[in-house]
């Protein structure tokens, strides 16, 4: 008995309330590195918007295919990046979390809608032509990270 009872938690936790996800590629280092076991709270943007600075599961097929991305842009904001440097409304963004960027990331004015939000990788370093960011539906975000 007890054992079905661990087994019924498990599936529903580890299916729909904490998604395991591995890391794979560059994108989000140094914060993480590839093949890193992460957990996502699938239950965090049910009771609460996501905010900026939040590392999150964004669906891309399934639940079993996703990007780990940081939000930097919430709706309605004006977003760009200049010489490597994300721009809210025109204002430099603190992050902190960016160690290396390289100058040559640029991307125009974009003006996110009432449910986009604008995601990019903490790895700045690697060409912007092999990074994938930019704008995202909110009832793609699936999750945010646990830690």
């Amino acid at each position: 008995m007890r054992a079905a009872a661990i087994v019924a938690v498990s599936i529903v936790v580890f299916g729909w309330v904490l998604l395991p996800v591995r890391t794979y590629g560059v994108s989000m280092e140094p914060t993480h590195r590839a093949g890193e076991l992460v957990f996502i709270n699938a239950l965090a943007y049910r009771w609460a918007r996501p905010q900026r600075g939040d590392i999150a599961a964004i669906e891309l097929v399934g639940r079993k295919v996703v990007y780990l991305k940081r939000i930097v842009g919430l709706p309605g904001e004006r977003i760009t990046i200049r010489a490597g440097l994300v721009l809210v409304n025109g204002q430099p963004l603190s992050e902190e979390y960016v160690r290396y960027r390289v100058p040559d990331w640029n991307v125009p004015d974009t003006r996110l809608g009432g449910t986009e939000y604008f995601v990019v990788g903490d790895n700045r370093s690697m060409p912007q032509q092999l990074h994938e960011f930019g704008k995202v539906g909110e009832p793609r975000l699936i999750g945010k990270l646990l830690f």
